[in-house]
């Protein structure tokens, strides 16, 4: 009997752990991480960027190998401004080279490209070994005109759409992004497998340490009496609209105030905002959080609110339910497939002030329903999104490659 082996897989990602975690990251770390290495043997390419980070490591289950040129611990301005970004740019290229080295080396049975921009090397490395299956990921959480609207796609666009030709199976975290792959001339069969949580994570805390997180975060409001504690985590962007919570407060009652995790671009420009809105004192800038400290965040927080301009899915709220936090949000995206307003959730109109202070009201005065929709996000959660139920789905995406090959 032939012996079997176990498959080798490589991975294409713009940025990964430690330093650049977004929601594809976290699946990838997630998924890879509960799948015995006798399985699968996972490679990445991804971007160095930071050049205190090493050219090569193993991170959890994945052998990254990271390119590009970088700079000593690079601010989240300049990543998206000239030099850095041009790294992103140049990706497909020095992706693609350093994939036929590892490749010529490694024999890999699929390709797994995350999100829609790591096709691009995956098209030059199919014109050189076109009998490699790819399994294409759609994680991406900006709007689709953005995407295609970008510069370096937009100057490539054909190039772009070939990705969803070559591509041997299309994996989806929503029914929004299946439809964005349909848009984009993908005919075959679409798996939609959405991200989890790590339930017991995120449902279980020591209380001791959420009791001392909130009474930090308390002091931090020296003028505001009995805070009541909206929360997010997210990159600070205009798609996860912290500038329309911000706008909101002056709609809700003094004692409301809003906590930010989180890093990115917009900032200066939020922390302008609330300066001009008069509520600076009323917003709280935390920064980058390490992802095993948000639990306690959470669990700290009286409600998680991302009102989204558009979202592939959404991490955080899942986790939020999890963590048996109210979550208020917009059903943009992804979102729709597990927010049900008055169910599991609230639900504001995208760009809506007035909706977020309206739900904001209801969850400070209205007697049982925190109970209600935690109650429900809870248990969907657990039956639902837990990282355990995933990986099996996607480990038939994997066998599914296989057969495919």
């Amino acid at each position: 009997m032939k012996k079997e082996t176990k498959k080798r897989v490589l991975l294409f990602a713009l940025t990964y752990y430690p330093k650049f975690v977004g929601g594809d990251g976290v699946a990838i770390k997630e998924i890879t991480d509960r799948i015995s290495d006798n399985e699968y043997e996972f490679h990445m390419v991804t971007l160095r960027l930071d050049s205190t980070l090493p050219k090569y490591e193993k991170f959890g289950n994945v052998h990254i190998y990271r390119v590009g040129f970088s700079k000593e611990l690079p601010t989240p301005e300049e990543l998206v401004k000239f030099p850095m970004y041009f790294a992103k740019i140049l990706f497909p290229i020095s992706a693609c080279i350093q994939a036929v080295k590892l490749h010529k080396k490694h024999s890999y049975d699929f390709l797994w490209g995350m999100m829609a921009y790591a096709g691009f090397p995956i098209v030059f490395f199919n014109m050189l070994f076109p009998k490699v299956p790819i399994l294409l990921t759609l994680q991406d959480g900006d709007p689709i005109e953005v995407i295609v609207g970008r510069a370096r796609v937009k100057a490539v666009l054909p190039l772009f759409k070939r990705i969803f030709k070559i591509t041997t199976h299309i994996q989806s975290i929503s029914n929004y992004l299946a439809m964005f792959a349909r848009g984009m001339g993908y005919k075959k069969d679409i798996t939609i497998v959405p991200n989890g949580v790590d339930y017991e994570k995120f449902a279980s805390v020591d209380r001791n340490r959420v009791g001392e997180q909130r009474l930090l975060l308390e002091k931090k409001f020296k003028e505001v009496v009995n805070p009541f504690m909206l929360f997010t985590a997210s990159r600070l962007v205009k798609k996860n609209a912290n500038d329309i919570v911000i706008r909101s407060l002056k709609e809700m009652p003094d004692r409301v105030v809003f906590v930010i995790a989180g890093l990115g671009p917009d900032e200066q420009m939020l922390r302008q905002l609330a300066k001009s809105e008069g509520v600076s004192d009323r917003v709280l800038f935390l920064g980058h959080q390490q992802f095993d400290d948000l639990p306690t965040y959470y669990h700290a927080s009286d409600c998680f609110i991302r009102p989204s301009r558009t979202e592939g899915f959404g991490n955080s709220f899942i986790e939020a339910m999890a963590a048996n936090v109210p979550v208020i949000a917009t059903t943009a995206g992804g979102i729709k497939d597990f927010l049900f307003h008055d169910e599991n959730g609230l639900e504001v109109g995208i760009e809506s002030t007035e909706d977020i202070a309206t739900q904001v009201h209801r969850l400070l005065n209205e007697t049982g329903l925190r109970e209600r929709i935690t109650k429900n996000a809870k248990e969907m959660a657990k039956e639902m999104y837990d990282w355990n139920i995933i990986v099996e789905q996607m480990k038939d995406v994997f066998e599914r490659m296989e057969v495919e090959k």
